[in-house]
């Protein structure tokens, strides 16, 4: 079973891991990560294993700096701009990789592409001191809720992997924002902790929405971040029985018949709400029901990542789930 340590106790025992090809769980700003060296192919085949991850859905590489990106993929000036907005943070960029970049080939699933963020913190000063990138997908099952607690991390994973860097509940709560440039364009892959509109006004231009073709980035699969129980979406009354996720200060017609209620934000906060949806889902999925019903949430700022992430909680279970 895996060992829990806190962050000021675990650098020196999370690094000999990852030099001896290992996976490690570590907090970021966004969710838990499980972390492997990215230039080591063990290391990476390890987190595809013990995640049950499809090896043709590309994992992100995180980097420690500026310079430690440029060194694997290649920058255009719009890209470099948004690095310096918003780096180190929810931002992950897809870009060319460059020759030679020592990323091994699973990460990037086959793409001429890599997916590259610098985290905060403990992620951040774990990939300074190891010198090379950590590929981490989400620390979790694929395609199930993500985690956003060490506890969340090791109830799920604790049986196949070693260690667990406790860092406390992650405080955005939802996976990194993926952009990607096209020529004058940018195009978002996947909303999260980063609202489009904060890019749209660095970059100075609305965001195209989507891939142009197939699976471009991580989290893009129709079926992810799933509990157990279906989920009901924007749901205008409640049946009885049924458990509640609800959103602000009025509640659904009903509401007073669920099962077992969650409140994202009772003051309609989307960046509250942000933090709380993984672990209010995996609470009420713990709860035994067969239904969560959601209560609508709006679509602007954070919120475009959250009914993101709802809607493909909600997908048909027979859609093949990826991760982040």
């Amino acid at each position: 079973m895996a060992e829990i340590v806190a962050v000021g106790e675990a650098m020196e025992r999370a690094l000999a891991l990852l030099e001896g090809g290992d996976v490690v769980a570590i907090p970021t700003e966004t969710v838990y990560g499980l972390a492997g060296d990215a230039t080591n192919g063990v290391g990476v085949a390890r987190i595809f294993e013990a995640k049950g991850r499809p090896h043709f859905n590309p994992l992100i590489a995180h980097v420690a700096d500026l310079a430690m990106a440029e060194r694997i993929a290649l920058f255009d000036p719009l890209s470099k701009r948004l690095a310096q907005a918003f780096w180190p943070g929810p931002l992950t960029l897809v870009l060319p990789q460059r020759p030679g970049s020592g990323i091994h080939p699973l990460v990037t699933a086959g793409l001429d592409t890599i997916a590259l963020r610098m985290p905060r913190g403990f992620g951040g000063d774990l990939i300074a001191r190891l010198g090379r990138p950590l590929a981490a997908p989400s620390a979790n099952s694929s395609g199930k809720i993500s985690a956003t607690t060490a506890e969340a991390v090791a109830a799920d994973l604790g049986a196949r992997i070693r260690l667990v860097v406790d860092g406390g509940a992650t405080p955005v709560g939802l996976e990194s924002t993926i952009v990607k440039v096209e020529g004058e364009t940018v195009r978002l892959l996947r909303p999260g902790g980063i609202a489009a509109e904060e890019i749209e006004a660095a970059v100075g231009m609305k965001l195209l929405r989507g891939a142009a073709a197939g699976i471009e980035a991580p989290g893009m699969l129709a079926s992810h971040y799933a509990p157990g129980a279906a989920v009901r979406l924007n749901a205008g009354r409640i049946a009885k029985g049924e458990a509640l996720l609800a959103f602000g200060g009025r509640r659904a017609e009903g509401w007073q018949g669920a099962a077992v209620l969650r409140n994202l934000s009772q003051t309609g906060d989307l960046r509250e709400a942000a933090a709380n949806l993984f672990a209010h889902l995996q609470d009420l999925d713990r709860s035994g029901v067969t239904t969560i019903a959601v209560e609508p949430i709006p679509f602007d700022g954070l919120g475009e990542a959250i009914n993101d992430r709802l809607s493909r909680a909600a997908a048909p279970r027979d859609k093949i789930a990826s991760e982040t």
